[in-house]
């Protein structure tokens, strides 16, 4: 009986992983943040859970058009390059059949060897077997935009809520302190998630993302209580 092996990677979900992540920590941390700086400020309950909810609304909606724009950008590139290549191989067939056969050799194949796969997978899908050797594009790492916009806004949303809900639960003595603890425990949990989606270090994540919004949230949190200084 033959042996089967069966093995998982991680590349696939790139495309998601990255914008989800990214949505996600940003929501945290520019609601968490907004919320810190109105509430340090002096700022009424009322004031600090709109700033919240238009912090919500609006970053959703900004990561929603960025993510569509650049991976669109990113898309019209990838179909320019497939038109393009395409041309190639019908105007141009032996020499795009030396291009593939060059990529093989340099790869380690030999001359003759690097001939008989260039022709089979040319046989099988010559368009394919360019974009992907010559490239590098392949259908795991595809750009696509609605998917990325989607998953951005999502993610964001979903994090942004979270400092949120905080805020509108907490009474009105320990919003500072309850927002910062909750939220930068939500940032070390989504580093550890995406580390761990992603096969990377989860040490390292946690650590990275735990000190830069904790930065980013002292700083805020500054800033809004110098300019309620300022004002009273």
């Amino acid at each position: 009986m033959p042996l089967t092996h069966h093995e998982t990677h991680r590349i696939d979900r790139i495309g998601w992983l990255r914008a989800a992540v990214l949505g996600a920590n940003d929501g945290i941390l520019s609601t968490a943040s907004l919320i810190l700086g109105v509430a340090s400020a002096g700022q009424s309950y009322a004031a600090i859970i709109i700033t919240g909810m238009a912090g919500l609304v609006a970053g959703a909606m900004s990561m929603a058009a960025g993510e569509y724009v650049s991976v669109s950008s990113q898309s019209d590139t990838e179909a320019a390059d497939r038109v393009r290549e395409a041309t190639e191989l019908a105007n141009e067939p032996e020499a795009e059949r030396e291009e593939l056969i060059g990529i093989y050799v340099a790869r380690g194949l030999d001359r003759q060897l690097a001939e008989t796969v260039a022709d089979q997978l040319t046989q099988k899908d010559a368009l394919a077997s360019h974009l992907r050797d010559e490239l590098g594009l392949a259908s795991v790492t595809a750009a696509r935009p609605v998917q990325a916009a989607v998953a951005s806004a999502a993610a964001f949303a979903s994090g942004a809520a979270l400092p949120l809900v905080i805020a509108a639960l907490a009474p009105g003595d320990t919003i500072v302190w309850l927002v910062t603890g909750g939220s930068l425990l939500s940032l070390a949990l989504l580093g550890a998630i995406g580390a761990n989606a992603g096969g990377a270090p989860m040490l390292r994540a946690v650590l990275r993302v735990t000190f830069w919004g904790a930065f980013a949230m002292a700083a805020t949190a500054a800033i809004g209580a110098a300019f309620g200084t300022s004002i009273a």
